[in-house]
């Protein structure tokens, strides 16, 4: 199992990440408020902006203060570093 940080030192598991997006759009608030009122939502932001939104297999949202990109190459560093070990 491979953990990446989100910040503050809160960690998701990285096999169960699907997509890490901008939290922007219509659609995007649409499923954080979804998630909200089913109980999915994880909010480790700290009272901070919301700046990406990690969507999981298991229908949990999760919001990160942390950028998108930031997130994101955390992820493929982790990924990579898989590969990398698997060879």
């Amino acid at each position: 199992m491979k953990l990446i940080n989100i910040g503050f030192g809160n960690m998701v598991n990285a096999e169960r990440v699907i997509a890490v997006v901008s939290p922007d759009s219509a659609p995007i608030k649409r499923i954080i408020r979804e998630a909200e009122d089913r109980g999915n939502l994880i909010n480790a932001t700290y009272g901070r902006r919301t700046r990406a939104v990690i969507v999981t297999d298991s229908e949990h949202i999760v919001l990160s203060a942390l950028q998108t990109e930031t997130v994101a190459s955390r992820l493929g560093a982790e990924t990579s570093e898989e590969a990398v070990r698997s060879e």
